[in-house]
């Protein structure tokens, strides 16, 4: 009797030829599990081509919800860029269906699980260790790493197999999408020097198209999160969905990154995150606002150390759940307004207020009203300088 395999399963190219090679290669019975972390257009047609496809069983999870609540907006807390470019979609989105899959698998007794990921990217290392990190017993099957197949050999292969794929050799681009942000590449976009054609990108309008005024958003943070936009509470989906759809139309979140892999390589990106820039961008104005120089300098070390374990794939370690409770300590303040200005591409933050802001206009005014004792700094500068004339003193500079 053959064993079951829980196969991660987005109705792409790679999976979908999963399903066959699967059964062919290792005689297991396929259950599909497609996990909805949003922008996801038809699930049930995606279901049903799986179950066309050959699946024994079709699965499919609504996890929108978790997925901002559990992983994104703690990461956004933190504010976690990974090279200072990218939002992290993608990565946030791995431990999630990584720790599905493991759910799926002990519910449906199967003692293998898959993915289709290849063997050159990072997908791969944040879903295998993910489930070695929440199930160790269970088998990992990667068949994109393994098959070795060319994109044109892979497409040739769903033919062969008369299996449906969204992807022609005139527009080969991989693409991964959740409501967090979009990820596009191979192709044209493989040489550095091209510029990314117009077709490449589905949610953000070009600059030159977007309207001709801008347009403002007021963001409300409590703690960190955002919790209502122009003065309107929403849920945590919602908000992130309006975000991303009044950003998308002033061209807002677009990304082009050449980033090191872990696997040791450089690729190039292309990434459209609309609400994740901007809300990203919102939530460090906050910051600005209502932390102290040491706090902000400190937790941009943490931020940066945060991004890497993300896109790493290491969520479900210690490392994580350690610089967590930091980052949540750090919000405690973190309350107030942001007004953000969205025109032609560029978000500025033109705007902010909180109840716990530092910013204290008595002692930052140069008009009448200011506060600030200015004859304290002579006094100050002399204490301050005073280590650099002792060691002028004792250790004069060389001659040029």
């Amino acid at each position: 009797m053959s064993e079951k395999v829980v196969l991660a399963y987005s109705g792409g190219l790679d999976t979908s030829v999963a399903i066959k090679w699967l059964a062919e290669k290792y005689n297991l019975k396929v259950i599909t599990l497609t996990v909805d972390i949003g922008n996801v257009p038809d699930l049930e047609a995606i279901r049903q081509k799986a179950l066309k496809v050959g699946a024994i069983k079709a699965l499919v999870v609504e996890a929108k919800e978790t997925f901002i609540k559990s992983f994104v907006f703690p990461a956004l807390q933190a504010d976690a860029i990974y090279e200072g470019q990218y939002p992290l979609a993608t990565a946030l989105g791995r431990p999630l269906i990584a720790r599905l899959l493991v759910e799926t698998a002990k519910k449906e007794k199967a003692r293998v699980v898959a993915h289709g990921c290849t063997g050159k990217g990072n997908d791969q290392v944040r879903i295998d260790v993910s489930v070695a990190a929440l199930a160790p017993e269970l088998k990992v099957i990667a068949p994109a790493r393994e098959w070795k197949m060319t994109r044109e050999q892979t497409i040739k292969y769903a033919q062969s197999h008369k299996i449906p794929v969204p992807i022609t050799k005139a527009s080969p681009y991989s693409i991964d999408e959740n409501l967090w942000g979009r990820s596009i590449e191979c192709g044209v976009l493989e040489d550095t020097w091209n510029e990314p054609p117009e077709d490449v990108f589905l949610w953000t309008k070009s600059p030159e198209k977007t309207p001709a005024r801008p347009a403002y958003l007021e963001i409300d943070f409590n703690k960190g999160i955002p919790v209502s936009l122009d003065g309107r509470k929403l849920e945590p989906v919602a908000l992130v969905q309006k975000v991303h759809s009044l950003t998308g139309k002033h061209g807002v979140g677009r990304i082009d990154h050449v980033e090191n892999r872990l696997v040791g390589i450089k690729s190039r990106e292309i990434y459209e995150a609309p609400a994740a820039v901007v809300l990203l961008k919102a939530h460090q104005a906050l910051e600005d606002l209502v932390l102290t120089k040491g706090q902000l300098r400190f937790k941009a070390r943490v931020a940066a150390e945060y991004a890497d374990l993300i896109y790493n794939g290491l969520w479900f370690t210690g490392m994580r759940q350690d610089l967590a409770a930091y980052v949540e300590s750090t919000q405690r303040y973190v309350t107030g307004t942001i007004r953000v200005k969205l025109f032609k591409g560029n978000c500025q933050i033109v705007g902010r207020k909180s109840p716990y802001s530092l910013y204290d206009y008595s002692l930052a005014t140069y008009d009448k009203g200011d506060a600030f004792d200015q004859s304290a700094s002579l006094g100050f500068i002399h204490i301050w300088g005073l280590p650099v004339r002792t060691q002028t003193r004792v250790q004069p500079e060389p001659p040029e």
